[in-house]
């Protein structure tokens, strides 16, 4: 049974309860639990998992998540026992009543770099940019960036990135709600523009990302509640190679 995804619908969310369905110990040792539902994110479409802890309700184990995968879509949270790990693989543990706590501090942070990215797609069309198309992003902090097909001449480099910069600046200060909901292909394809990737299937209910008023994007991630909490971004580079263009950035701490 796939694991009901509570972020999706409560990106804010960071404690909740669940139930563990059971738990699985993998090829290289790390052990992990799989539950009904969880509001960890786990990691892909370019964000970083959630780490954080969770606990039975009767107080009979602790455990530290340090990673969380999602394998056809059943979502599994790798870490380690602080207590109660001598019923692991027991069976003991399964059907128990769960408390999840995400770590704050590094929710936020993923959140808002994730945004930013979002953010910078957006300011495309405003700096003369529109004839670029997404690609792949990246939005760990060791190094955030989005990836476009399409080019920039090397002479304008330098402009772009600050014109980039300036724009997604303007954005953060006007603000404005940044929202998720699942929809049916009609609905997202109205609400992307009348547009949307050719992965996604017709038959499908994707869930769509809005920022502001702006047109949405298909995205599986989290994002802080308004484009305000980006706080503000800094374009670091942005260079064209072989037919792509990528824009490097990061947000304050």
């Amino acid at each position: 049974m796939a694991t009901k995804l509570d972020y999706f619908d409560q990106m804010g969310k960071l404690q909740s309860k669940s139930t563990l369905i059971s738990t699985s110990q993998e090829g290289d040792g790390r052990q992990a639990l799989i539950l009904d539902s969880t509001i960890f994110h786990p990691q892909g479409g370019g964000q970083p998992s959630d780490t954080g802890l969770i606990s039975s309700a009767d107080d009979s184990f602790k455990f530290v998540v340090e990673d969380v995968r999602s394998k056809g879509g059943i979502v599994f949270h790798y870490g380690c026992f602080e207590t109660g790990e001598e019923e692991f693989g027991s069976g003991k543990l399964d059907g128990k009543e769960v408390f999840l706590f995400v770590d704050k501090a590094r929710r936020n942070l993923n959140s808002r770099l994730h945004s930013a990215g979002h953010l910078i797609d957006v300011c495309l069309e405003g700096v003369g940019l529109g004839h670029l198309k997404p690609g792949k992003a990246y939005h760990f902090p060791d190094g955030p960036y989005v990836e476009y097909q399409g080019t920039v001449q090397q002479d304008k480099w330098q402009t772009k990135q600050q014109e980039l910069e300036i724009e997604a600046n303007a954005l953060i200060s006007k603000g404005g709600k940044i929202t998720a909901a699942t929809l049916s292909y009609e609905e997202a394809l109205q609400l992307c523009g009348g547009s949307l990737p050719d992965y996604i299937s017709k038959s499908s209910n994707p869930r769509i990302v809005t920022l502001g008023n702006y047109p949405g994007c298909p995205c599986g991630g989290t994002h802080v509640p308004d484009i305000s909490d980006i706080n503000s971004l800094k374009v670091t580079q942005l260079r064209s190679k072989k037919g792509m263009t990528k824009v490097f950035y990061n947000v304050d701490s």
